[in-house]
């Protein structure tokens, strides 16, 4: 992993988080929407997400550590899974991302540097330069990445939010509680 320097190590940074936001597509998923034909003719959007980042998800909520998407497209394949992994915040078909991180921070009580996020595309830029704590993906675009605290060796939808998650979570001293629950050596 990749870090930028300034306003603390990533590890102090990501110490502070009570609150981890992300982006969806080329997040969660790879970034390819597919487009299948639904029973009654019509198509319905599709997207894979990894079972990992998950399962990851939960952990941070077991952790009393919220969640939430802000995405620039509406997906039902999207709601579905934030409902799967309890997120807090779901926000969806908004390109203009700081009207609703002003609402989380309206809504939550958290402050701004108590918050992380996780982008891989411009339109993430204006959030993870008003949030404590920002991580890129390996994918994300080069102009993304010098502006991440940390930057994951996975790409969106193969790992990267479990890879920010357990860094974060290894920041908080948390990490070796699920270590322990699953009793792994």
């Amino acid at each position: 992993m990749e870090h930028r320097k300034g306003g603390g190590s990533p590890e102090q940074l990501a110490a502070r988080i009570k609150l981890l936001l992300m982006d969806v597509d080329g997040v969660m998923t790879d970034g390819r929407l597919y487009f299948v034909p639904g029973l009654n003719g019509e198509f319905v959007e599709s997207k894979a997400f990894d079972s990992q980042d998950g399962i990851a998800l939960r952990w941070l909520r077991w952790m009393g550590i919220e969640t939430g998407l802000i995405s620039g497209r509406d997906s039902p394949a999207t709601l579905m899974r934030a409902r799967q992994v309890e997120f807090s915040y779901i926000y969806q078909g908004h390109i203009e991302k700081i009207p609703i991180l002003e609402e989380i921070l309206s809504k939550s009580g958290i402050h701004s540097d108590e918050i992380g996020y996780i982008g891989d595309d411009l339109t993430d830029l204006v959030i993870m330069r008003r949030v404590g704590f920002s991580v890129a993906t390996a994918n994300a675009r080069p102009e993304v990445k010098r502006a991440a605290h940390l930057v994951t060796e996975s790409p969106g939808g193969s790992g990267a939010v479990r890879e920010a998650i357990e860094f974060i979570l290894a920041a908080k001293g948390l990490w070796q509680k699920i270590l322990d629950k699953y009793e792994v050596d």
